[in-house]
């Protein structure tokens, strides 16, 4: 018989582990697994190795609250956070409920049993198993691991230097002393052009269109003040709080008023760059603030390197790659011998998992996303989703613990499963990312719909989410629930291990 537990997580990065710490805590008795595609804890964390990959949103609000970060420095690379989540990992207890190497390539539902049956591929020796849980929690975020985006350009072929992406960066790769082209202008092209400039003979950062880009200090002065007069633990509120306040603020002051942010994002340009630098044509957008994410360089180490030589930016379009570097449709040529194709991610909801209800595949563009985290006509399953304009881990530690509400609910009322509807037939649909990045552009065909308003309206707002998903009734216009047709009996052979069974029972 496949193996059952009451929940299945997939995946073990910041999400899938918060996931597993959350329901540890709110429903101890229940068993669950993480199903891990790779050999290693961390997800987005342990996959990035670029030079000087970091976060861009302050360690706050992307850690845990149940554990939070204790250092000083809001900014932090990659590898600090790699060992935060595999700290907590274990701390919780959750490193011994991870199966690595377990891909999930197949979910089914069954209506009648109230269960999900997993088809799950070995990634060491390719054979298949199945496992089967009554609530199914995606934690692999909506990003495609194994490839990441690059768009065709003409003479790549006789490039004599070496082409690389961020996503698939080569342990070996040797640029020291050599001129480095990193194309693109979002968070990994503001993050590798300063982390390579110190050893290349020179790094230019190629962009089609500039983005909005701001310094904040690494180590947060606020904290340091406060962190001599008052405890630990009240010192990580208040510097939480803070920075979901100016965060929350800052987008506000984007949608309501984008002239003035504008202004202020431009006075702080102006502060960083060399007198006389060109801002309009390398650092002033054609859209409005957070239409896209702000670009953050902590203690301004971009523009330390351009102020410096070591960096230089260049705006315009590619014509082709030619045997010593590219040449823009300008007619400029840029010499290169190693070029960095920061050009973005690919979306891929669920992994690229099959999903079948009843015999039926869901392709997520039919559906409408219940309160951003659940999909109509999709029972008992749940996908953890951050903020676009705000930390990853806020929204989802609020998913979390609303899944632990919601099945605690079940079990409370005799429910087996919960299904979302959709809104009304005149309610108007919309896009679930309401954000002009590339990656989301290139995916809104595959993508789920939101409603009009609550709950089927997707909230970029950390405080609406907390009344939403903490207090607002479970039973509600967009939820229906539901007892099994046939209930399912879980034998002891079904369940991994004596742990498992005693938690079970």
């Amino acid at each position: 018989m496949p193996e059952h537990h009451d929940i299945l997580i997939v995946g073990a990065g910041l999400s899938g582990v918060g996931a597993a710490c959350r329901l540890s805590e709110h429903l101890p008795g229940k068993s669950y697994a993480i199903l891990e595609a790779r050999q290693s804890i961390g997800g987005t964390w342990d996959l990035f190795r670029y030079p000087g990959v970091r976060s861009d949103s302050d360690m706050f609000t992307l850690g845990y609250p149940f554990r939070p970060w204790d250092g000083s420095r809001a900014i932090v690379d990659g590898p600090a956070i790699r060992d935060y989540i595999r700290q907590t990992a274990a701390h919780y207890g959750v490193k011994d409920k991870i199966r690595f190497g377990h891909r999930v390539v197949r979910a089914e539902w069954n209506t009648d049993e109230a269960r999900w049956t997993v088809v799950v591929e070995r990634t060491d020796t390719g054979e298949t198993m199945k496992m089967t849980c009554s609530f199914l929690h995606w934690c692999s975020g909506y990003y495609r691991y194994d490839e990441g985006f690059t768009p065709h350009w003409e003479g790549t072929e006789r490039f004599r230097g070496e082409i690389v992406h961020p996503q698939h960066w080569p342990e070996d790769l040797d640029y020291q002393g050599k001129r480095v082209v990193v194309i693109g202008s979002g968070a990994t092209a503001v993050t590798l052009v300063p982390a390579m400039a110190g050893d290349a003979a020179h790094v230019t950062m190629l962009q089609r269109s500039p983005t909005y880009v701001v310094s904040l200090p690494g180590e947060d002065p606020f904290v340091k003040r406060i962190a001599r007069y008052l405890p630990q633990r009240l010192v990580w509120r208040l510097a939480r709080l803070k920075a979901i306040a100016l965060t929350s603020f800052s987008y506000q002051l984007s949608r309501r008023r984008p002239a003035v942010l504008k202004a202020i994002l431009r006075r702080g340009l102006e502060r960083e760059l060399p007198a006389g630098y060109d801002i309009d044509t390398h650092f002033k957008p054609r859209y409005d603030p957070w239409d896209q994410r702000l670009c953050v360089v902590p203690d301004g180490d971009l523009f330390d390197a351009i102020r410096r030589s070591a960096a230089s930016v260049v705006t315009g379009n590619i014509e082709t790659f030619t045997e010593e570097g590219i040449r823009l449709q300008s007619g400029e040529e840029i010499e290169a011998e190693v070029v960095v194709t920061a050009t973005g991610l690919n979306v891929q909801m669920l992994g690229g998992a099959q999903l079948i209800v009843d015999g039926k595949e869901v392709f997520f563009s039919d559906t409408v996303a219940y309160k951003g985290m659940m999909f109509s006509g999709v029972p008992n399953m749940a996908l953890s989703i951050g903020y676009t304009n705000a930390s990853w881990t806020l929204k989802c530690d609020l998913i979390c613990e609303y899944v632990c509400r919601l099945i605690a609910h079940m079990d409370q009322h005799g429910y087996d499963f919960c299904v979302p509807r959709r809104p009304g037939e005149s309610d108007e649909l919309q896009p679930l990312l309401d954000f002009s990045s590339g990656y989301v552009l290139r995916a809104l065909d595959r993508l789920p719909k939101q409603g009009s308003h609550a709950p089927w309206r997707l909230n970029q707002n950390y405080f609406k989410d907390i009344r939403l998903f903490r207090r607002a009734p479970l039973e509600d216009q967009g939820m229906s629930f539901h007892r099994a047709v046939k209930r399912v009996t879980v034998s002891a052979d079904e369940l991994g291990s004596d742990e498992t069974r005693l938690a079970a029972a």
